[in-house]
């Protein structure tokens, strides 16, 4: 049996899911042809398309398709906003529908796939507290604060602390206590396209006050200007994904923290050498 379509983030594999479920189960003969047809589209493969990835369907045939699949109320409004979401071309617009997306998963009080991982990685304020209330279990909402070097006001540090316990990324312990329940978190690839750049955004911002109000002991700022190759590209990025997974083994390796410390790994292009307008023209070679 099918899971539930809140289950989903791709809703291509929902449709597929739902046409191998009616053809396999159905008495009546069922085709893509058939189900075209019934969510009022004339061409019998489209929907075989989409599902390959060679169409997509928009804001007409959303509705229409969740229609013939049977999908009513918020099941219907939640698999036209996966469309949307797949649709949505800038990062921007990408935020605002798992914005809608959240609202319509606390409205129902569902449990919607990602959600949890996209509010959790919206604020880097999120990570920090995470950290901070596992090494202070026993510390107040103000000394948490105060330990941020109040970058978190008191009042935000009790909705923090509360929205981490609830989506299962600290446990309170009989004791009042609070702990990690896992050591590393992964961001979800279909969280990443909407809240990756703006998490860095807020990281670069951090390092800039770090460089402006930290002693040279307490950081460390180094960088490389170097000329590349596109393999050259590949490998550096290879190495860097390969170097924070070792720190990252290097900091679990004991529950104790004494700070919490941020890591950026930034690799990005100074120049565009290879744009039309960069490239010398036959007649200006020959000079």
């Amino acid at each position: 049996m099918m899971k539930p379509v809140m289950e989903y983030v791709d809703y291509r594999r929902y449709i597929r899911d739902f046409y191998r479920e009616r053809k396999a189960d159905s008495a009546v003969p069922f085709s893509w042809g058939v189900f075209a047809k019934k969510a009022g589209i004339a061409s019998p493969v489209f929907l075989q398309y989409v599902c390959e990835g060679k169409k997509n369907l928009g804001d007409k045939s959303a509705p229409q398709v969740a229609a013939a699949m049977g999908l009513v109320g918020y099941e219907e409004t939640y698999f036209c906003l996966l469309v949307a979401y797949a649709n949505a071309k800038k990062d921007a617009e990408k935020k605002a529908v798992l914005e809608q997306i959240g609202e319509l998963a606390r409205i129902h009080k569902v449990r919607i796939v990602g959600i949890k991982e996209y509010d959790f990685f919206k604020s880097w304020k999120n990570s920090l507290l995470r950290e901070l209330a596992s090494a202070m279990p026993k510390a107040t909402a103000k000394q948490l604060s105060k330990a941020s070097r109040n970058r978190i006001p008191t009042s935000e540090v009790h909705e923090i602390l509360d929205f981490l316990v609830r989506a299962g990324f600290l446990e309170q312990g009989a004791d009042g206590g609070y702990r990690e329940c896992n050591r590393s978190l992964r961001m979800d690839p279909h969280v990443a396209k909407a809240v990756s750049s703006d998490l860095q955004r807020q990281y670069a911002e951090l390092a800039v006050d770090a460089l402006k109000n930290e002693p040279p002991e307490k950081r460390n700022m180094t960088g490389l200007t170097v000329g590349i190759t596109r393999e050259s590209y590949d490998r550096v990025v290879a190495e860097l994904a390969e170097c924070r997974r070792r720190i990252n083994a290097i900091a679990t390796m004991t529950p104790r923290t004494d700070e919490v410390y941020r890591l950026n790994m930034q690799f990005f292009p100074l120049t565009d050498m290879n744009s039309k307008q960069n490239r010398p023209s036959a007649k200006r070679r020959k000079k």
